[in-house]
C-alpha cells in the first residue's frame, strides 16, 4: 500500500501539471508561436520524436512537463513567431492557457464522479438524492475537533461509522444521544476506512466546549450516488463554482495571516502534505480520491493565477504593465522572478518543514516502509 501510494503522488501531481503545459502548448501553437519542444516529465530526457518545428520528448522525472517556446523568456528575438513578438492578446491567452486547463479538469473530474465513477454526496432526506442512483449509504465523519477525544483516538475525515459499542445507526439523532448517554465511559467505534475496519476507543466528554460534541466529531448521512448525463453536468457545474469560491475565500484567509504575521500557517500544505493527503484518500478509494485531485486542479489554478512573479499570474501582471507602458520591461521582469521564485522556494521549504513536524508519524509510515 506505501507503494501503491507513492505511485498515486506521482500521478496525480503529474497529471495535473502535466494538463497544465498542455494549456500553454495548445493556446501556443494556435497563436502560431515557434514551440521549440513540449515535454513530459523532466530532464533529462529518456527520448523525443519530432514532428515538424516540435520535439515530443518523455523525460526521466514524472512530476508533470514543459513547454519550451521560442521568445519565452523576453529577450529579443528576430523570429516573428517567438513569444515576444506576438500580440497582446495572443501573449495573454497563452499564460492562461494553463490556468485555464486545470480548472478545466477540475469540472471533468467532478462531472465524471457524478455521472460515472460515484460521488460521495452529504443529504438531510431523501428528497436530497431525487434523481440519483443511490449505490451506498452510511454515516461518515466530516470534520474532527482539534485535540478532543475523537482526534487524540484518531478519528479522520471520511471514515464510516460502521458500528457503536456493537450497535449500527444510520440516523445522527440516535448516534448522538446514545453518545451523550455514554459520557464518562469508554465507547468502542468500528470505523471503515477503505478496505480496513479500525477499532477506537473514545470516552465522550460530559461537558464538550461550546459548538463541541461530546466526542468531538460532525456524523453526517453520506450516499454513494451517479446522475443522468444531463443531472451530472448542473451538479458538477454547481460543486466546481462552489469549490472554487470556497477555496479562493480560503487562500484570501490563509495569505491574509501569512502576510500579517509572517509565520506559515497550519492551513498551508506542501509535498509533503499533499503526499500524506494522498495516501489517505487513496485509502478510502476512487470516489474519494478524485474528488481530491479535482480539489488539487482547482488550487494549482488558484495558485498559478495570483499576481505574484514567477507565476502565470505574474507574467501575466507584466504584460498587462507593458501594454499600459507601451514597451516591456525585460530586464525587472528577470529580476522580480528570480527574487519571486526564490521566495516560492523559500515558502515551500518552510511549509515542508512544517509538514513533518505535523505528519510526522504519517510521514514515517508514508515512506519509512518503502526503503
Amino acid at each position: 500500500m506505501i507503494l501503491l501510494a507513492i505511485l498515486v503522488f506521482i500521478v496525480i501531481l503529474g497529471l495535473l501539471v502535466f494538463v497544465h503545459e498542455l494549456g500553454h502548448f495548445i493556446m501556443a501553437k494556435r497563436s502560431g508561436m515557434r514551440v521549440q519542444e513540449f515535454g513530459f516529465g523532466f530532464p533529462p530526457r529518456l527520448f523525443g520524436i519530432r514532428r515538424g518545428e516540435t520535439v515530443y520528448s518523455i523525460n526521466w522525472i514524472p512530476l508533470g512537463g514543459f513547454v519550451k517556446i521560442v521568445g519565452e523568456d523576453g529577450g529579443p528575438s528576430s523570429d516573428p513567431r517567438a513569444f515576444m513578438n506576438k500580440g497582446f492578446w495572443q501573449r495573454l491567452s497563452t499564460l492562461l492557457a494553463g490556468v485555464g486547463m486545470n480548472f478545466v479538469l477540475a469540472w471533468f473530474l467532478l462531472f465524471l464522479g457524478f455521472a460515472v465513477v460515484k460521488t460521495p454526496v452529504e443529504y438531510v432526506d431523501q428528497g436530497d438524492l431525487a434523481g440519483g442512483r443511490i449505490h451506498e449509504q452510511y454515516l461518515a465523519v466530516v470534520a474532527v475537533e482539534p485535540e478532543s477525544p475523537a482526534e487524540r483516538t484518531g478519528f479522520k475525515p471520511g471514515d464510516i461509522i460502521f458500528r457503536v459499542d456493537g450497535q449500527v445507526f444510520t440516523e445522527i439523532d440516535p448516534l448522538i444521544e446514545y453518545t451523550r448517554s455514554r459520557a464518562g465511559q469508554s465507547v468502542v467505534y468500528e470505523l471503515k476506512r477503505g478496505d480496513q475496519i479500525l477499532v477506537k476507543d473514545a470516552v465522550p466528554r460530559s461537558t464538550p466546549p461550546p459548538g463541541g460534541g461530546a466526542v468531538g466529531f460532525a456524523p453526517a448521512k453520506i450516499a454513494v450516488v451517479t446522475y443522468p448525463i444531463l443531472s451530472s453536468l448542473k451538479y458538477s457545474v454547481i460543486a466546481f463554482s462552489n469549490k472554487v469560491m470556497g477555496i479562493v475565500f480560503a487562500f484570501g484567509g490563509l495569505l491574509g495571516e501569512l502576510f500579517s504575521t509572517g509565520k506559515v500557517v497550519e492551513g498551508l500544505s506542501g509535498p509533503i502534505g499533499i503526499a500524506v493527503l494522498t495516501r489517505d484518500f487513496a485509502i478510502l478509494g476512487i470516489v474519494y480520491l478524485v474528488q481530491f485531485t479535482a480539489v488539487l486542479s482547482i488550487n494549482l489554478a488558484i495558485i498559478n493565477a495570483l499576481p505574484f512573479p514567477a507565476l502565470d499570474g505574474g507574467r501575466v501582471l507584466f504584460l498587462i504593465i507593458e501594454k499600459i507602458r507601451g514597451r516591456a520591461s525585460v530586464k525587472w521582469e528577470r529580476i522580480a522572478n528570480v527574487v519571486g521564485f526564490s521566495l516560492l522556494i523559500l515558502l515551500i521549504i518552510a511549509v515542508s518543514f512544517q509538514d513533518v513536524g505535523r505528519y510526522s508519524e504519517n510521514f514515517r509510515n508514508l515512506f519509512g516502509k518503502a526503503f
